[in-house]
């Protein structure tokens, strides 16, 4: 077994609610991760709404003008990508405090993929009327409605969640922690993107702003931004120190071990 060695960082232990105490046998966010993903998914959808209402205004006043403004038009454009793409961050940060179950296939990919939804439907329409419009000239047109299809493709594309959470990843997580540690208890840095095993190894012992390690369950490093736990678990179960879990290899057998055969024995007529 490896010596672990002490860390070159002040360890701070994010300290967990009751309630989250009481789960630590298996992954649950926190209360104050729900609070936080609500505030989020409250926001964003404010946000949406204002898209939404953006389109509005672009299909109802501005193009409806014999000849629409184009800068208006543009610049209506740029602000209804700004608000979709600002409701899908915050909606996404809120899914990765408090995921969904993939128990549920519908609910699991609309509430990962509805800032890519909501982005269509505040984009499609205009570019349709765009284009349709017969008030604006050929290269107006194509001005106006090339810009709305980049807008709506790079909006679309940070509004979609490639690999999103559940709650079975983080309950894998929570169970894959513990049976290698013996305890819910991770460790990160406030830069990090990943937790950790132990407060020893190299990753959390590199230089960062603030040179400090912090420590808690796996729903608090959930609760702090962390998104998963580290792809380097078997390197760091050696720095840490700890035994590899087990891996039963032994083939399955459907022998009644109690049975005893005789090889010389002649099989009963």
């Amino acid at each position: 077994m490896a010596e672990r060695k002490k860390p070159t960082k002040k360890v701070v232990r994010v300290e967990s609610t009751p309630e989250a105490r009481a789960e630590e046998s298996g992954w649950k966010p926190t209360p104050e991760a729900k609070s936080k993903a609500l505030t989020f998914r409250i926001i964003a959808l404010i946000l949406w709404v204002l898209a939404i209402g953006g389109e509005a205004f672009e299909i109802f006043w501005v193009l409806r003008q014999s000849p629409p403004n184009m800068w208006l038009l543009i610049g209506g454009l740029v602000v209804i990508a700004g608000l979709a793409i600002g409701g899908s961050l915050l909606w996404k940060q809120a899914n990765r405090l408090d995921p969904a179950s993939r128990a549920n296939p519908t609910r699991f990919f609309i509430q990962n993929q509805l800032g890519a939804i909501i982005t269509v439907v505040a984009f499609l329409p205009l570019i349709i009327l765009i284009f349709l419009n017969k008030d604006m000239s050929g290269s107006q047109k194509g001005v106006a409605g090339g810009i709305a299809i980049v807008l709506l493709l790079v909006a679309g594309f940070l509004g979609t969640s490639i690999n999103p959470p559940s709650t079975e990843q983080y309950d894998a997580e929570t169970n894959q922690v513990v049976e290698i540690t013996g305890q819910n208890l991770v460790f990160w840095t406030k830069s990090g993107k990943v937790f950790h095993l132990c407060e020893s190894v190299s990753a959390v012992n590199l230089e960062s702003q603030d040179n400090t390690i912090y420590s808690g369950t796996v729903a608090d490093a959930h609760a702090a931004g962390k998104e998963r736990l580290t792809l380097q678990v078997d390197q760091e179960i050696d720095q840490c120190g700890f035994e590899a879990p087990a891996v039963d290899d032994a083939p399955s057998t459907d022998v009644d071990d109690d049975v005893v055969t005789d090889p010389d024995a002649t099989p009963a007529p």
